[in-house]
């Protein structure tokens, strides 16, 4: 839930478990204990999204065991298989950084990868405040860091289950050609378009391509996002990484992006989530602000984690 600084720091101080969210300024002043946190300004809480530099949120676990462990960019390979056996992760990464991008690129071969829960979220800044880095804080020392990821590592009781679940309001439209690149990484100069070579910026140009919607890859029959980042100088960058060997189409328009989030989540009402978080992207081009979403609240993250990094996806995580 979102609090106030001091009645976070009275949470630590109390000694709970806990996971927080907020602007980096405030992050950075609070007691150390058991917790770990990132930077954002933006929130989905009950009543609506929110904007705040002021207030934290933050999320309490009820586990006994637990660790917390920073990684740089080189020891990132090795989240998964330090995760317990029977529990989940928490990761939170830096925005644009080396860990960052290590990470997206290379996770799907991590060891343990899809044999342990991992979840979490890439942090942020405020996009109208100048001069901010994101960060991730350990909060059992009180460092912060731009250049590496920290993670929580917590053991559940041996007779819960912990199920990660991904939301995402969109699908491959059947009507857009296949877009496959030969070159992975978070930026493409050109593409294969039905198979034909093309510069992907002059496609999206010529073909008046809405570039608030993402590219949909198809992963072994689930739909994975990748958004887009921005055209300059005939390249085209990404939120997340293109990989060669998958076929993506545009994704299908969606007309009421509040409208369409709260009918997919109908089905989840009750939902009783240990962790969640939403997309920035989610939130801006779905105007979210001041707008419920009925069942999940959460930090808006500038990427989500579910095993992989992803894009304009809800993540949750039950335990069961």
């Amino acid at each position: 839930m979102l609090m106030t600084f001091d009645k976070a720091s009275k949470q630590i101080n109390d000694g709970k478990l806990l996971h927080i969210a907020g602007t980096g300024s405030l992050l950075e002043k609070l007691p150390k204990g058991n917790w770990i946190g990132g930077s954002t300004e933006y929130f989905m809480v009950k009543d609506g999204g929110k904007v705040t530099d002021s207030l934290l949120f933050v999320t309490e676990f009820p586990y006994e065991r637990f660790s917390v462990k920073p990684y740089s960019a080189d020891e990132i390979k090795n989240v998964a298989a330090d995760a317990c056996d029977n529990g989940f992760s928490i990761v939170i990464v830096p925005f644009d950084s080396t860990v960052h991008k290590t990470y997206a690129q290379n996770a799907a071969g991590f060891k343990d990868m899809f044999i342990k829960n991992i979840t979490g979220w890439v942090s942020g800044f405020n996009l109208g405040v100048a001069g901010q880095a994101p960060v991730a804080i350990n909060g059992m020392t009180g460092e912060a860091y731009t250049d590496k990821a920290v993670a929580l590592h917590l053991e559940i009781p041996g007779d819960k289950v912990v199920s990660i679940n991904i939301i995402n309001i969109f699908k491959q439209d059947e009507s857009s050609p296949v877009i496959e690149f030969t070159q992975e990484g978070f930026s493409a100069e050109k593409c294969l378009v039905d198979g034909k070579e093309v510069v992907f910026a002059d496609y999206i140009k010529q073909n008046g391509i809405d570039t608030k919607l993402p590219l949909v890859g198809d992963y072994s029959g689930n739909g994975v996002n990748i958004s887009f980042k921005s055209i300059e100088n005939g390249i085209v960058s990404f939120y997340a990484p293109v990989f060669s060997g998958i076929q993506y189409r545009m994704a299908k328009s969606i007309s009421d992006y509040a409208q369409e989030f709260n009918s997919r989540l109908a089905g989840h009402t009750g939902v009783e989530a240990a962790f969640s978080c939403n997309c920035i992207l989610n939130f801006l081009y779905g105007e979210l602000e001041g707008k419920s979403i009925d069942v999940f609240e959460g930090a808006i993250t500038f990427g989500e984690i579910a095993y992989q990094l992803i894009n304009q996806t809800l993540v949750y995580v039950t335990v069961e």
